[in-house]
């Protein structure tokens, strides 16, 4: 699905927090980036998602979508599709694509690690969104390249 090995932005939007990870430029390994507080105005809050993208170079963003256990799109989910198709509308025009990716279960894989790693109460909340993204960011790599081979 990916023609060309870019670099890629893994998005995991929670409602205080968003968590983001970077993919090396052959987009084959997902790293921990950052976590932007959120401040109340989604507008602003994509706006420095938009420039860690620049920053970083990445040339196709996705988002995590919080899809339920049994496959249904509740309120979280819409909102996370909502907010990508923003991000796209921003990020369009600068030749960048954004697509969602189902990230169930990446916040309890990411918050296994971080309990395997020894990070413990507020070390882990701060780190949690980030290590969640870059989780989703992987297995969306992942994908792409069992794709790519098949």
């Amino acid at each position: 699905m990916t023609p060309e090995l870019v670099r890629v932005l893994g998005v995991d939007l929670g409602e205080r927090r968003i968590g983001v990870a970077v993919s090396d430029s052959g987009g084959l390994v997902a790293s921990p980036r950052c976590t932007i507080l959120r401040g109340g105005d989604p507008a602003a809050d994509r706006a420095k998602v938009a420039a860690i993208v620049t920053e970083s170079g990445a040339q196709r963003v996705v988002v995590g979508l919080p899809v339920s256990l049994d496959g249904r799109r509740g309120p979280a989910a819409r909102s996370a599709g909502e907010e990508a198709s923003a991000l796209a509308e921003l990020l369009g025009p600068q030749g960048v694509d954004v697509e969602t990716f189902d990230e169930r279960l990446t916040t309890v894989s990411a918050e296994r690690q971080l309990v395997e790693a020894g990070r413990r109460g507020r070390a882990r909340r701060q780190v949690i969104d980030q290590v969640a993204a870059t989780v989703m960011l992987q297995a969306w790599l992942d994908a792409h390249r069992s794709d790519d081979d098949a």
